[in-house]
């Protein structure tokens, strides 16, 4: 072996394997990836889809201008650092990256406003077109709307995007992406990364819909805001039959009544249609008819129930990365094949980690009958290994109030207002989603501040969820659940004392507020890597390695019946193992990285 061959050989030892693809990736359509309508609550006919081959650069952010010369091609939507977009290249937070396309326009498809929708760009953006600044956006998580109506012209566009992000060098919300990616840490995505769309609308048109079902009075709460204030009529319908109508004014809240409701469940995800007709706008939605709540059983053991029955969630933690497209499914049929395997493997629910993922996922989840806990994606300065995770174990630190703010890395304050900013958005954009039922403000005292106050925050705008307000640790005794974590070591027996009305194994840095539900929020995380569906063959993290399937297979076994199935007769109301797929250095999924191979 020469020198070149050894260093060579080393190198292989610590890269990657960079070409891991998804049977969906392998045959992505670069021309008309994702062709799917990405709202499915809220869906017209006129629309196109942007989605395919742009030209795009890179380069440092003070060399910028706007006559860049570009550099190549990359397929929107996926992020110039995974396979999928053909780029393979990491954004620095010192560069710039520049999107141009040429797109055309029939006569026929323009109305009174023409919007441009993206559904997410990581993390801030201009955007111009016809040489016509139409507006900005910050923040990577959410969709943002810009109205093009007076740039945008029949026949050819030029529409530019001009992106940069600075990922883990800020206090921005950034989920787990880093640059030093590796354990539970992962490679950071930049740019558009969900589907870009067009879409021509008349003068009165339904802007947003406020959904929200109450099966005790056999009635759908709604509302429907529109660009203008005008009446609007909404049909609901079971199949071809129209079961209930009602006449409303844009902005005011009604209702419907569903005689003989079918209720919503994972057991049985019954939908109704809705179609709502705004002057010439015509949009179709979709509702279920369920309810969420934190309540005490018969017994007095606060749990966690749907339709007013005790409801048990077996759920997982759910990351949403892709070997191939990151932050990015490959397909819509990726996205139910997850969905579906969860459900045949026998779980119930999963609780989406540190990322929101696009309307189409909630969507699958709401047709299928796969119960969703939505976390907020976190931010801050760096966290300290020390306060995240070595203090939790070996005491405990309150952590409300200005005096924590750095030790959780929430020392700015335009962070901090970022956050608030975020939740809420987020709030509203998942507020239809029917499986949506818990939702997690903070993990792991990653960027956590002032939980008892997000708590609030949320419970002041929906009261149709609960909410898990410090999930794992430094619990401040608020929201709907005592929420722990647990790793390496055997879980905890439950058990709930009716005379001080707390949980034995309570964790609470201060007194529980209420009563609350026992929920077991991750755990397991147990390793077995599949050769030939590894990311990094020589850095496999888990929190427990097998180095046989056959090893992996028992211990799983073992943990559910020996350790699990107890702590469900003792009253907890949800379990998440970790996870449903591996990613990355972590190799504790459920199925593989490219989900070629499912491990049971």
């Amino acid at each position: 072996m020469n020198f070149t061959e050894l260093i060579n050989k080393r190198k292989l030892k610590k890269i990657p394997n960079a070409k891991l693809y998804t049977r969906w990736g392998k045959v992505l359509d670069r021309e008309d990836p994702l062709p799917e309508y990405p709202r499915p609550q809220m869906e017209r006919r006129c629309w196109q889809n942007l989605n395919g081959v742009w030209d795009y650069a890179i380069c440092k952010t003070t060399d910028f201008t706007p006559s860049v010369e570009m550099q190549g091609e990359i397929v929107v939507p996926f992020s110039p650092e995974c396979l999928l977009s053909g780029v393979e290249k990491v954004l620095q937070p010192d560069e710039t990256l520049y999107y141009k396309r040429k797109f055309y326009i029939d006569k026929k498809f323009i109305k009174d406003v023409t919007y441009l929708h993206f559904g997410a760009v990581d993390y801030e953006c201009t955007v111009t077109l016809n040489g016509v600044e139409v507006g900005s956006h910050r923040g990577g998580f959410l969709p943002f709307t810009l109205d093009i109506t007076g740039a945008v012209r029949t026949d050819e566009n030029e529409l530019c995007v001009r992106v940069t992000d600075p990922t883990d060098s800020s206090y921005i919300s950034r989920g787990k992406q880093s640059r030093k990616a590796g354990g539970i840490w992962y490679t950071p995505q930049s740019g558009i990364w969900q589907t870009v769309w067009l879409e021509s609308v008349p003068t009165a048109h339904v802007q947003y819909l406020w959904l929200e079902p109450d099966i005790d009075r056999g009635v759908l709460k709604l509302r429907v805001d529109c660009s203008v204030g005008c009446g609007v009529n909404v049909a609901a319908l079971d199949g071809d039959r129209e079961i209930a109508a009602v006449s409303l004014q844009s902005g005011v809240q009604g209702e419907l009544a569903i005689p003989d409701a079918k209720l919503w469940s994972p057991e049985s995800p019954f939908l109704y249609d809705l179609c709502i007709t705004a002057g010439d706008d015509k949009v179709k939605s979709y509702f279920g008819m369920r309810k969420f709540n934190m309540t005490q059983d018969e017994n007095g053991v606060p749990r966690l129930f749907l339709n007013n029955k005790p409801y048990f969630q077996n759920g997982l933690l759910d990351q949403g990365y892709w070997s191939d497209g990151l932050l990015t499914a490959p397909s819509d049929e990726a996205l139910i094949y997850d969905i579906v395997k969860m459900k045949e493997l026998g779980f119930n629910m999963l609780r989406k980690h540190i990322k929101i993922e696009p309307l189409r996922w909630y969507y699958h989840c709401d047709r299928l009958g796969m119960l969703v806990w939505q976390d907020a994606v976190n931010g801050g300065r760096v966290y300290k290994p020390s306060v995240v995770a070595i203090l939790p174990f070996i005491g405990r630190i309150h952590n409300d109030g200005e005096k924590y703010y750095k030790r959780l890395g929430r020392q700015d304050a335009e962070g901090r207002k970022e956050y608030y900013e975020e939740l809420e958005a987020m709030l509203k954009h998942l507020q239809p989603c029917v499986s949506l039922n818990v939702w997690v403000p903070f993990n792991e005292a990653w960027g956590q501040f002032d939980a008892n106050k997000a708590a609030k925050f949320i419970a002041d705008r929906d009261t149709s969820r609960s909410i898990d307000h410090a999930s794992g640790w430094y619990d401040q005794g608020g929201g709907d659940m005592e929420s722990i974590h647990v790793y390496f070591v055997k879980l905890p027996l439950p058990k709930w004392d009716s005379k001080t009305m707390k949980w034995a194994v309570s964790k609470a840095m201060l007194p529980p507020q209420k009563p609350r539900a026992m929920v077991l929020s991750e755990y397991g995380g147990y390793s077995y890597h599949t050769p030939g569906h590894v990311y990094n063959p020589g850095r496999v993290f888990g929190y427990k390695k097998f180095a046989a399937l056959e090893e992996f297979q028992k211990a799983y076994r073992e943990l559910m019946d020996e350790q699990l199935k107890p702590m469900i007769d003792a009253g907890m109301s949800a379990a998440v193992y970790t996870q449903v797929s591996d990613v990355e250095d972590e190799t504790n999924g459920l199925l593989t990285f490219d989900r070629e191979v499912c491990k049971f």
